[in-house]
């Protein structure tokens, strides 16, 4: 890892693997353990770059494969770059495309070289290899930048996510060897399904490349629950003390406490913004529907403690009333709600962790799964 991009722990939890360090990119720092918001076409939905960092948010994620086909990544270049871009000056990850190798499953074919999708856009043809998402990520910007992965499904037999991961390994060679720009930390991503052994052989290859960061891909993706947290607690401690951990595509409470007491640092998911534009909220652990007619006359906030713009003006009586009228207005301060809540939830744990008190605060959380966790 170049000076640009540092990590440090601060503080480590006595009972678990847990810790709370600092990840020092060129665009400012990241305090960990911590939630990034979604922005996949370059906004979280719903919410403006201003109400963005209102919540806390430090780092945020775009998507390469979205960016790719809309506007593309030579207009972002000639805009001045992903930050200049949408305006956000902290900062950015963008994934590499991989994860639409599996969720575009009927749109694709993967061979060694690549794979090619059928735009669900315009019907037109993209080829996406190792190194033209290396290529796209550099035009696009972003401080750290992930490495183009094959995502196997779940389930799948041995032999599928094997080769997954054999060809996950070969990939990243091709993308170290086309990665040009020190300013960006190229990430790597260790696969291997549910199948604890082949994680391990995936974590120690990638470990031996001596990468900025790791993170650990190919979960939830229709594992259930448990099984996500046993292939996390095998695979965060493999991986090097002195480099960031990231966890994709995980974002509600239970997974993120069970992760963090396996090592692990930063974690990203849609959930927040797409459970708002369904009407629903998290507030103190659990998960309400504004919708519900019991919120029609209740004047209080969402939740009293909490500093959001959303909890700060507005009444649960009044996000009703939005909804039940299909303002637009809604869809926002229901988004500025839920960001803000899971990012002050990794920020409770970060604090706990320094106050090395975190298995005492969330022990609710680190026991087995209950059923309708959330």
């Amino acid at each position: 890892m170049t000076n640009q991009f540092t990590f440090q722990s601060q503080a480590e939890c006595s009972h678990t693997q847990a810790r709370a360090g600092i990840f020092t990119t060129p665009h400012g720092i990241v305090e960990t353990p911590r939630f990034m918001p979604v922005g996949t076409t370059a906004t979280v939905k719903g919410v403006t770059s201003a109400q963005l960092l209102a919540t806390g948010a430090q780092m945020v994620l775009a998507n390469t494969y979205h960016l790719h086909i809309q506007p593309g990544e030579d207009l972002i270049a000639k805009a001045g770059g992903l930050h200049k871009f949408m305006d956000w000056n902290g900062p950015i990850l963008t994934d590499s495309g991989g994860f639409q190798v599996f969720s575009l499953s009927e749109l694709r074919t993967i061979s060694e070289e690549g794979v090619t999708f059928r735009s669900p856009r315009d019907g037109r043809i993209i080829n996406l290899t190792p190194e033209r998402s290396i290529q796209i990520q550099n035009k696009l910007g972003a401080d750290v930048i992930m490495a183009f992965d094959e995502c196997p499904p779940y389930p799948a037999n041995r032999e599928v996510v094997e080769a997954a991961t054999s060809r996950t390994r070969r990939w990243l060679e091709r993308c170290l060897q086309t990665h040009k720009r020190p300013d960006q930390a190229l990430f790597g991503i260790i696969q291997g399904g549910v199948y604890p052994d082949l994680r391990s052989a995936a974590a120690k290859s990638l470990v031996e490349l001596d990468l900025p960061g790791y993170a650990i891909g190919g979960v939830s993706v229709g594992e259930p629950e448990a099984l996500i947290a046993q292939i996390v607690k095998v695979t965060a401690p493999l991986l090097p003390p002195h480099k960031p951990r990231y966890l994709m595509g995980i974002g509600t409470y239970r997974e993120m406490a069970q992760a963090i007491a396996s090592g692990v640092d930063l974690f990203d998911c849609v959930i927040p913004t797409r459970l708002a534009r369904h009407g629903a909220v998290f507030v103190r652990g659990e998960r309400w529907n504004i919708k519900n007619a019991r919120f029609t006359e209740d004047f209080a906030p969402l939740d009293s403690e909490c500093p959001c713009y959303t909890c700060q003006h507005f009444s649960r009586a009044y996000l009703n009333h939005l909804w039940r009228s299909r303002e637009l207005l809604v869809y926002t301060l229901l988004s500025i709600h839920n960001l803000t809540e899971l990012i002050r939830f990794t920020q409770r744990i970060r604090d706990a962790i320094i106050r090395d008190s975190f298995t005492r605060e969330f022990s609710h959380l680190l026991t087995p799964v209950p059923e309708n966790a959330v």
